[in-house]
């Protein structure tokens, strides 16, 4: 019986479609196999070739799973992540993501068979994956929601009532198929919200810890980028990083109120641009002569930029951004203060606990504009990066907040004790 008991586990994680989960969820997968625990990693075939590959060493235990994704009337062809798809088509593409549930059928069926050596003990889903909660259940694997939000969100939310807001009934439907929950935060970095997520939830919650990705300048080789190039020239600790994620509703106007509050504000900075799905194609996104006025002390960067290595990179001072839970990890995992303009939901709740633990300033929105504007960016930007003494409040509580970030061996007891816990939850 014990050796069953410390056998590896075999876990299925299937992410939902947008990077913020995808990029963790692999993180997930190869801190379970640094544990020895064998993962399948399932999404589509056109989002596994947009990630970045699994590190060699964990490759034997780490199976990707390829989808094929539906083609869906409406979805334009390769619009397989949420950050692709055009405006008005999200509902399409939680279609095309029912209909890979009779894929993952086949790919469970077959491991859960009979004189498998695959057998699934676990599938770990994310919140509006109620088919594929179906399909696990049909094949008597129990579930596990996946929470890679700050535990904040679940403390200011709760669960949704789907009668008043129906976008959420696809999370309650998954949320009620779960046995567990698995919650990407820490007790030393959420010691007040982490603790209350059970008793709101009414189900078993295990931290898995923050899932930092690997450090920059962890390899020999840097990855080749204007920005960074950029970077060098610049004194340090003097550029205020700008960029939004991949699913932040960007607008022109929006667009155009950071060049205005960046110019106001007169301080250095790199701005990693995403066109908004929004925007027409001839659409100038950046006011009339921005560029020449800010030149010499701002880069703006389009396309792919290494957002690890930016953060890691001397130069940079602070991060304006949209507190997402990926990217305040990762600030925080550099010791940055944050510049913070939060538009949707788990971004407020994570906006409200740094502006609380005095790590940085989220922007002032009036109530009478849809924009966050430039004088209230501009005014945020220089308390975090001229005015000395806000300014070095915010550094000195974004550094303690690295010492939790950064401590490797608290991130491992997490992942260990979720592994526990699984074998406990199981048997």
């Amino acid at each position: 019986m014990a050796a069953a008991d410390s056998s590896p586990l075999h876990i299925v994680i299937f992410p939902w479609l947008a990077f913020g989960h995808l990029i963790p969820g692999l993180e997930f997968a190869e801190r379970l196999a640094e544990h020895g625990q064998r993962v399948s990693f399932v999404s589509t075939q056109g989002i596994l070739r947009r990630l970045r590959p699994v590190a060699p060493a964990l490759a034997s235990l780490i199976d990707l799973v390829a989808l094929p994704f539906p083609r869906i009337d409406g979805l334009p062809d390769g619009a397989e992540a949420t950050s692709d798809l055009p405006p008005g088509t999200a509902e399409l593409h939680v279609q095309a993501m029912d209909r890979l549930a009779p894929a993952f059928s086949a790919f469970l069926g077959a491991a859960c068979a009979d004189g498998s050596d695959r057998k699934v003990d676990w599938v770990l889903l994310d919140n509006f994956h109620a088919s594929m909660a179906d399909v696990a259940s049909e094949h008597k694997v129990p579930c596990i929601l996946n929470m890679p939000y700050s535990a904040a969100t679940t403390e200011d939310f709760g669960i949704p009532d789907p009668s008043v807001l129906p976008m959420f009934r696809p999370f309650v439907e998954t949320f009620k198929r779960c046995k567990v929950i698995a919650a990407r935060s820490s007790f030393e970095l959420e010691p007040e919200s982490l603790p209350l997520m059970t008793k709101i939830l009414g189900k078993p919650v295990i931290p898995v810890g923050l899932l930092p990705p690997a450090p920059a300048g962890g390899n020999t080789q840097r990855d080749d980028s204007a920005a960074l190039s950029w970077l060098d020239e610049q004194p340090s600790k003097s550029v205020v990083y700008v960029a939004f994620g991949s699913e932040y509703p960007m607008t022109v106007k929006q667009l155009h109120e950071i060049a205005r509050g960046l110019e106001l504000a007169g301080t250095r900075f790199l701005w990693a641009l995403k066109r908004p799905s929004v925007a027409h194609p001839d659409e100038d996104l950046l006011p009339p002569g921005f560029e020449e006025r800010t030149r010499g002390r701002g880069s703006v960067v389009t396309g792919w930029v290494p957002q690890t290595s930016i953060l890691g990179h001397g130069a940079v001072a602070a991060f304006m951004m949209h507190c997402g839970w990926g990217s305040t990890i990762e600030a925080l995992q550099y010791g940055h203060p944050l510049v913070m303009m939060p538009v949707l939901v788990d971004h407020l709740s994570t906006a409200r606990v740094m502006e609380q633990r005095k790590v940085g300033v989220k922007v002032r929105k009036e109530k009478s504009d849809e924009a966050f504007l430039g004088d209230n960016i501009a005014t945020a930007i220089r308390a975090v990066m001229c005015e000395e003494e806000s300014k070095r409040i915010f550094v000195a509580n974004a550094k303690r907040m690295q010492e939790i970030v950064a401590d490797d061996e608290c991130h491992k007891r997490y992942i260990d004790e979720f592994v526990q816990s699984l074998r406990t939850y199981k048997n």
